[in-house]
């Protein structure tokens, strides 16, 4: 899915369904942020800068590291530490990782019967979340030292999960059947 296809395509077709006579009054992505959160990260500083690759293999944009902002014992962890990494995609680079992830990603997921449609926030956005990165084809499962977890957030500015769901539908994300 591309830039394109959205405005001559999806758009017009949500205005018409939902009776918009103004088609920038319809719904759109606004960005897509990936992020890995990874407890590993405090322990071993090698682990970023692999992980880190991945993710920007998987997203086509270099990870900022996000720190921890205050120590906590019980976690043996101490303010400033690396705790994730995170990218946000907009423009280009977001609709196509939309469509890498909706026509290959998701279809390669073992037991894959469709996305969850409680993973809605009240305002339009989803958040998804992938238990192992190696669904992506660019990993090399073969030089993969760790199997981490990946979340996506589509944030929309549709306000309202019902329109959120619409938009993401149109863009062919996969939804269980109810």
């Amino acid at each position: 899915m591309n830039k394109q296809r959205y405005n001559q395509e999806i758009r017009p077709k949500l205005a018409r369904d939902w009776g918009l006579k103004n088609l920038l009054a319809v719904p759109k992505v606004l960005k897509v942020v990936v992020s890995v959160g990874a407890k590993e990260m405090a322990k071993d500083k090698s682990q970023v800068e692999k992980t880190a690759q991945e993710l920007a293999i998987i997203s086509g944009q270099r990870p900022k590291i996000c720190r921890a902002k205050k120590s906590i014992a019980g976690f043996k962890l101490a303010r400033g530490e690396p705790v994730g990494l995170q990218t946000t995609l907009r423009g280009q680079r977001m609709y196509d990782f939309l469509e890498k992830l909706v026509k290959v990603v998701l279809p390669r997921m073992r037991d894959f019967h469709g996305v969850s449609l409680k993973s809605f926030d009240g305002q339009g956005n989803y958040t998804l979340g992938l238990i192992e990165q190696i669904v992506f084809p660019e990993i090399d499962y073969d030089k993969l030292e760790k199997v981490h977890g990946i979340e996506i957030t589509i944030v929309t500015n549709a306000g309202d999960d019902k329109k959120g769901k619409k938009l993401l539908e149109e863009i062919g994300m996969p939804f269980k059947k109810a």
